[in-house]
């Protein structure tokens, strides 16, 4: 069956059906038949997390903490020259859910989506993650317990979008964040509207841009790393170095050789990659050619597999080309920015001709007299 009419049908069963059908598509897909709600006071997992792990995981929090609190930003007020009020302000979105895949569980995206969302002030969080053998992965409770997020629900795939947005057997949420299949990016897409989504993503990609200063070595590893994500993962080397060109032919690398470094930008520009690394002799210089990239990384001593997991910046990228027009999840994905106007009986009285002939012009009577009524 075509996916998004294969997607859009079990929605409905779920948005019509409630928990009845959350369950079934739980026993269908995750064999899972119990309670779909893991309860905090049943939480007792700690000594399953070996002490030297819980030491990665909390130095990992405080260098993602320490790189994130460095975005929050101040609301903008101003008066003008009549002493009215403009401007705009930060609020919090109230409720999220987190979706975090169960198949291969990954608790670094919990924490990249978990810590900018508590720094950027938001209330209410939850986690979905489908159970293997009826339990969820340890180090994803560890870390639930950890920053202080007290409902976690063994639910995965289509069903746990659903129930997030209609709220089924949980509150409903205001915005859905965390990477899945083709079948939860489908029904993300879907619910848009109904809630918020951070994006649609899609399978993991890096872009290398290196001349021939480059160690191969360096090169080769970081391009095959991302293959590790699975068959549909792309990898991109764009270098002026005949050597590394061919030092690097290997199965599932795409490879481009160009006798400028203008040209390898242009090149990275129109591929617009996930992950961009450059490796040249003055990394620096190369910066202000770049356009399109959801994270980029500078010198030997960044490889993307050091930004997914602790140097601090979020590893949560548009991919598909979406950096045209998309950012790396940031603290203002977790708000909302609200505009403010208190304006002087002089500046409406002195200025409400603009508005009065826009609404003629828009045929919008009502409009006009809504301001031209006010002495």
């Amino acid at each position: 069956m075509e996916l998004q009419s294969y997607v859009s049908q079990i929605l409905e069963d779920i948005k019509n059906n409630g928990m009845p059908a959350v369950k079934k598509y739980s026993k269908q897909f995750d064999n899972y038949d119990g309670d779909i709600k893991l309860k905090v006071e049943e939480w007792d997992i700690d000594e399953e997390i070996p002490t030297q792990d819980k030491e990665v995981i909390e130095r990992t929090i405080q260098r993602l903490e320490n790189y994130h609190i460095k975005q929050k930003t101040e609301d903008i007020l101003y008066s003008n020259e009549y002493n009215s009020t403009y401007g705009l302000i930060n609020r919090p979105i109230n409720r999220i859910g987190i979706y975090v895949p169960g198949g291969k569980p990954l608790p670094s995206s919990l924490l990249m989506v978990a810590i900018p969302a508590t720094i950027a002030g938001v209330k209410e969080m939850l986690i979905t993650s489908s159970p293997k053998d009826g339990v969820i992965n340890p180090y994803i409770i560890y870390i639930a317990k950890k920053l202080g997020i007290k409902e976690v629900y063994k639910i995965g795939g289509i069903q746990a979008i659903a129930a997030m947005t209609y709220g089924i057997g949980m509150k409903k949420v205001d915005k859905i964040f965390g990477p899945g299949n083709q079948y939860v990016n489908e029904a993300k897409r879907q619910v848009f509207g109904e809630v918020g989504i951070d994006s649609l993503a899609g399978p993991s990609e890096i872009c290398v841009i290196a001349d021939e200063t480059a160690k191969p070595e360096y090169i080769l590893n970081d391009l095959l790393s991302q293959l590790e994500h699975g068959y549909e993962s792309r990898s991109f080397l764009v270098t002026t170095s005949k050597e590394l060109y061919e030092y690097c032919e290997r199965k599932g690398i795409e490879r481009y050789l160009f006798k400028s470094m203008e040209d390898c930008a242009n090149k990275t520009n129109e591929i617009a990659p996930e992950h961009l690394e450059i490796m040249t002799k003055d990394p620096e210089s190369v910066l202000p050619l770049i356009q399109n990239a959801g994270a980029i990384y500078l010198g030997d001593y960044t490889p993307v597999p050091a930004a997914d997991y602790f140097l601090g910046v979020n590893h949560v990228l548009p991919t598909g080309g979406a950096s045209r027009f998309s950012s790396v999840l940031n603290l203002s994905d977790f708000t909302k920015k609200i505009s403010i106007a208190k304006v002087s009986k002089e500046e409406l009285l002195k200025e409400r001709y603009l508005g009065i002939r826009m609404a003629e012009i828009e045929g919008m009577y009502q409009h006009k007299k809504s301001m031209e009524v006010r002495k």
